[in-house]
């Protein structure tokens, strides 16, 4: 049995040793683990790649599975990463509050999605009166992590409709990889790949 929170453990891992690398003081080693990285990311892309075009060409079978395979917690991070996953942000986000409606109930809160505005994404929280305020804390906590689990490419999250923000912990794609992405050595992205595979379901119909 697949353990996915520790694959989100060594995923966060990942994203502190990738942010490590501008630490290195010898600029020959600094660019050269840079490097490494930068060849790993590129390997494993196009793999992912290829591997989801070969699906792709069984016809609807083929489809469905890749649908399956983007609402799968673990397999959809990595597609989030390299820039492959099926569906856009803004439905992955739709899809995730939809599936939290009847847990935020219980808790006497709901969510509904304000805006998706390139990678920025705003949600307001609406709390019944009775919350104490460590129960809106931990709706807030539980929207954002629902929110990052599905769409960890995301730039940035606003909830609002709480006085008191919370801290989930969790930090996006964009957070992790970006000292390594931004600092003289860009680290690729299997984005540059996906516009030869077109993923979406509308195209395998």
């Amino acid at each position: 049995m697949i353990d996915e929170k520790g694959f989100q453990k060594r995923v966060q891992k990942i994203g502190s040793l990738v942010h490590d690398l501008e630490t290195i003081e010898d600029p020959a080693s600094r660019a050269a683990a840079k490097e490494l990285v930068q060849l790993l990311m590129d390997l494993h892309g196009t793999g992912l790649e290829r591997i989801l075009e070969i699906v792709f060409q069984s016809g609807d079978s083929g489809a469905r599975i890749i649908d399956e395979l983007g609402q799968d917690q673990l397999v959809s991070s990595l597609l989030v990463l390299y820039g492959l996953h099926p569906d856009e942000l803004q439905t992955r986000v739709e899809r995730k509050l939809q599936q939290i409606v009847s847990k935020l109930h219980k808790m006497g809160a709901e969510a509904k999605l304000v805006s998706v505005n390139g990678g920025d994404v705003r949600v307001r929280l609406r709390v019944e009166s009775h919350s104490c305020g460590s129960t809106s804390q931990t709706i807030q906590v539980t929207v954002e992590e629902a929110i990052y689990e599905a769409a960890p490419d995301l730039t940035s999250l606003v909830v609002e409709g709480l006085e008191e923000p919370a801290d989930s912990g969790f930090v996006s794609v964009e957070k992790l990889l970006g000292s390594a992405r931004h600092a003289g050595s860009p680290l690729p992205s299997a984005s540059t790949h996906h516009s030869t595979l077109s993923l979406s379901s509308e195209g395998m119909d």
